[in-house]
């Protein structure tokens, strides 16, 4: 018996010893450069706002989906956007599907292939009043990208379409109806 409790206790101990190892190689989340921004709990659960296809260079698919806030700013057609509001837009690769093709006529069905990259925004025009009330943050297998000219790059994209359509509040995505 006395054995078998200091098997035990090893065996614990080894345990604790690597959950340790793995937890300090694991990378610490703090979030998007200049903005900290982080991956919002239970996002994947959120209402769908709108889809998009962006081709080009990033070929993908979209699906842009918002917490009660967002959502009930878009339905309203509430501008700016009040501070709470994130929205959140998961792509993938826009891909051509050979097996639902195989039963239409013709090729003529498109699918998302493997994700790219989640971005987030956030409104709080407070801690974010340099770049118009919205942080930013892009995450690839659910770990914040740490490049600072990315995450700069996302306020000057915004801050284009807010030049050319006055009222957006630096947001692409039009609600769905």
């Amino acid at each position: 018996m006395k054995h078998l409790s200091t098997c035990a206790l090893a065996l614990a101990s080894l345990s604790f010893g690597v959950s340790a190892v793995v937890t300090a190689q694991r990378p610490k989340d703090e979030g998007s450069p200049i903005y900290g921004v982080k991956l919002p709990q239970g996002y994947r659960d959120w209402r769908l706002i709108s889809v998009a296809h962006e081709a080009g260079k990033n070929n993908d698919i979209r699906a842009i989906l918002g917490n009660d806030i967002a959502v009930k700013a878009f339905r309203d057609g509430k501008r700016p956007f009040p501070d709470g509001a994130v929205i959140v837009r998961l792509a993938w690769r826009y891909e051509s599907s050979p097996r639902n093709d195989s039963v239409f006529p013709a090729p003529q069905s498109f699918v998302a292939g493997p994700p790219t990259n989640v971005q987030v925004s956030v409104k709080d025009s407070k801690r974010y009043a340099a770049s118009g009330g919205w942080g930013y943050g892009q995450f690839e297998n659910g770990v914040a990208n740490r490049d600072v000219a990315l995450t700069q790059s996302c306020f000057a994209c915004h801050s284009k379409l807010n030049a050319l359509e006055k009222g957006a509040d630096l947001i692409f995505t039009a609600y769905s109806r």
